[in-house]
């Protein structure tokens, strides 16, 4: 168990402290470990758990760490972390044994520390009761409770009101779930359906997307047979709305413009039953071979994909797309239950910054299409000044553009905009989303 929990405390390190990706830092330690199956899925639980937790659990820690969380030992901080999301969220494991095995890792650097680990603990045992935030403040208590920072939630408030905001903060930590794509190239959604129960997944169908199958348990998808030979793809069906909302046919040209690691690209190829052109365009030329490497995977052939900066205009491409699809870079706030380190590495000032860049990218795509053709802009962020903002400013500027209505099925956690767009609220088998389709009609 030992083991177990030093790999999710390097990890947190990685995540916290140098910036890595929870999922990159994390496969990359498991890989390179020789923990039991067992032993890796407390790693993640750990790893996910204390992230999702952080703001509350460093509320507590703040109240037993006389010199403040900033000048304490890293991975002893992080540590107490993991000990003290195991005795507040995990039940399984005896209290005590959290506490002695935190200890006896702590001795590895030092029995001066051990004694602070124990002492924090213990401390906190005594103290479960005890209320850690102002009673009086409705927004100290949902960051608390549902442990997000106070920036984020005023955000939310503000922009979605107190009921909606706590709606999203909640559903932005569930746990979420594996949902795969049918390559309809290869097979249908009865095959894979019947052989994702022989391979022993428990799984339900997709509740927006009829190529989506949501997987609730099973083993690692991506080593499956079924995965390693194109007949699925792992994608939040969130994700496959964008794709369907720029209403696709066999025969047309269409730009992936912010493409890598091209799963969009590959669903767009699929639904033209790999007749066409779909240019997949990334800034970064290492990117490149993931989205043809996940194209060859899947059997198309339609996709040629480059080097191409979204916000530079080439005048090559001038009026040449029937479809643009611009999944622009965002914030990341409609994908935090998945990510959950996005709630401590973001600012407002960031969320202000990448504004310009999706503007630079929308004006310059807008140009690359034909008259009649159309363009969807998404993100993966739930940040008005994002989306719906952004399209306003942009029909302001393009009067060569107008929305074109987004028709999903109606439900709960979608959000229809007057002006035509569509804001689809986190929960446990979606991504917050935002979706916006635009039709140039001269």
């Amino acid at each position: 168990m030992n083991n177990a929990r030093f790999t999710a405390v390097s990890v947190l390190e990685d995540v916290i402290y140098r910036g890595a990706y929870s999922n990159i830092a994390l496969n990359n330690k498991l890989n390179n470990s020789e923990l039991n199956l067992k032993d890796r899925a407390l790693v993640t639980e750990i790893v996910y758990g204390t992230l999702k937790y952080k703001y509350t659990i460093d509320c507590i820690l703040s109240n037993f760490l006389k010199n403040g969380l900033n000048n304490v030992d890293k991975f002893i901080l992080n540590l107490l972390r993991i000990s003290i999301y195991q005795i507040i969220y995990l039940d399984k494991v005896p209290e005590f044994a959290i506490v002695n095995e935190a200890v006896e890792i702590s001795k590895k650097k030092s029995v001066k520390l051990s004694r602070l680990v124990n002492g924090v603990l213990r401390n906190y045992l005594r103290n479960k009761e005890k209320t850690y935030y102002n009673k009086n403040s409705y927004i100290d208590k949902l960051c608390f409770k549902y442990s997000f920072p106070e920036w984020m939630v005023k955000l939310f408030i503000n922009q979605y009101g107190k009921d909606g905001a706590e709606n999203i903060i909640k559903g932005l930590n569930y746990t979420p779930k594996v949902t795969v794509r049918i390559n309809g190239l290869k097979t249908n959604f009865e095959e894979t359906w019947d052989k994702l129960l022989e391979h022993g997944y428990d799984i339900e169908k997709g509740n927006m997307c009829e190529d989506a199958i949501i997987i609730n348990r099973g083993s690692n998808i991506e080593k499956n047979s079924l995965f390693k030979e194109g007949y699925i793809s792992v994608q939040d069906q969130s994700a496959m709305m964008a794709v369907l909302s720029l209403d696709l046919c066999e025969n047309m040209t269409v730009f992936d413009m912010c493409s890598a690691p091209g799963g969009k690209a590959t669903y767009i190829a699929e639904k033209m039953k790999d007749k066409g052109h779909v240019y997949a365009y990334d800034i970064y030329k290492n990117k490149i071979k993931l989205i043809e490497k996940g194209a060859e995977r899947l059997g198309i052939k339609i996709i040629k994909a480059g080097i191409q900066n979204a916000e530079k205009y080439n005048e090559k491409f001038e009026k040449s797309a029937d479809r643009v699809l611009m999944d622009v870079p965002c914030s990341g706030l409609g994908i935090i239950r998945k990510k959950p380190e996005i709630k401590w590495n973001k600012s407002m000032k960031q969320l202000k910054d990448i504004v310009r860049i999706q503007k630079n990218i929308m004006m310059n795509s807008s140009r690359y299409v034909k008259t009649g053709g159309k363009m969807v802009y998404s993100t993966c962020t739930l940040n008005r000044e994002e989306n719906e903002e952004n399209i306003k400013w942009f029909l302001e500027n393009k009067p060569d553009f107008k929305l074109e209505k987004i028709n999903f099925k109606h439900l709960d956690n979608i959000v229809y905009h007057k002006e035509g767009c569509v804001t689809i609220l986190p929960h446990e088998n979606m991504d917050g989303f935002f979706i916006a389709k635009m039709i140039k009609y001269r």
